[in-house]
């Protein structure tokens, strides 16, 4: 583990492959670049998670940097001017939302906020992502309250080629839908993105905090009692 300067994305100008999953990205597909594996796609990176927040507003990005323990700046390269263009950063999600709460005397702020807002739910297709989340429950059924909704919803986003936009991942299959729980879980309930913000490689960030995230599956694999429940 070391210490590093910014985490880099960058968007393609030519056909790229995922040299971890061997998917098909195709062009403008937002990659990081790793050795000895080339362009890795941001579900691979552990990158996917976050979220796109457009260059322009210095006091916006600069909030929900601070905010975010990782991030990542977004650069494509320009022909014109033959060098690579910052197009934003990408941030957590509850980070830009803060950097946003502290922004509201802004009314651009505001707008972008809403504008953000009315984007997701485009992206989702309601259907799909109500069966995602049938799926969750009957697999973790100790799963608390909204968390199936919450991984569902970020699963199944359209743009972003994330597991839950699988071919095994539309049918349900038992496997992906582990892999965006697990996913979840290793976001939210450790400190694995706190690790990839010091510098940590991914397998040891992983490794870090296994442990954790397989006892919290198993605990959301059983079903919670009343009584349990009513001891907690």
């Amino acid at each position: 583990m070391s210490e590093t300067a910014d985490l880099k994305v960058f968007i393609t100008t030519t056909v790229a492959t995922c040299g971890e999953c061997g998917e098909e990205l195709g062009r403008s597909a937002w990659i990081t670049l790793v050795p000895d594996q080339g362009a890795l796609c941001l579900s691979c990176a552990d990158l996917d998670h976050l979220v796109f927040l457009p260059a322009g507003d210095a006091a916006l990005t600069r909030r929900a940097r601070k905010h975010s323990a990782l991030s990542a700046v977004v650069l494509r390269w320009s022909r014109a001017r033959k060098r690579y263009e910052r197009q934003g950063l990408l941030v957590e999600e509850p980070a830009l939302a803060r950097a946003e709460e502290e922004c509201l005397a802004d009314a651009e702020a505001r707008s972008r906020c809403r504008e953000r807002e009315a984007e997701r739910r485009a992206e989702l297709d309601r259907e799909y992502v109500q069966r995602f989340v049938a799926r969750v429950r009957e697999l973790y059924p100790g799963c608390p309250p909204g968390r199936e909704v919450e991984i569902a919803e970020h699963a199944c986003r359209k743009y972003s080629g994330r597991v839950g936009r699988s071919t095994a991942a539309k049918s349900l299959e038992e496997e992906a839908v582990r892999l965006a729980v697990t996913a979840h879980v290793r976001h939210v309930e450790t400190t694995y993105d706190k690790l990839l913000g010091r510098g940590y490689e991914r397998w040891e960030a992983r490794d870090e905090v296994a442990g954790t995230v397989a006892r919290i599956l198993i605990e959301w694999e059983t079903v919670r009692g009343p009584d349990l429940d009513a001891a907690v």
